[in-house]
């Protein structure tokens, strides 16, 4: 499964969502005109970037299933 190219983009798709989230609760943790700035802005990518790989694997599940 692993040899699989669509798992390979899934697994990077998930690895851009926990780096989004780790940049966003950074810039959680570090507060001040930086998180204003930066907040809803890391929230959007993350969203955007969950709905990309949650339609990444439903396709996997769906082609391999």
């Amino acid at each position: 499964m692993a040899q699989d190219p669509l798992f390979i983009v899934i697994a990077i798709a998930l690895a851009c969502v926990v780096g989004i989230l780790m940049f966003g609760i950074g810039s959680f943790a570090k507060g001040g005109d930086f998180n204003k700035k930066y907040a809803n802005k890391a929230m959007r990518w993350r969203i955007m970037a969950q709905f990309a790989a949650v339609v990444l694997i439903l396709l996997f599940v769906w082609l391999r299933g």
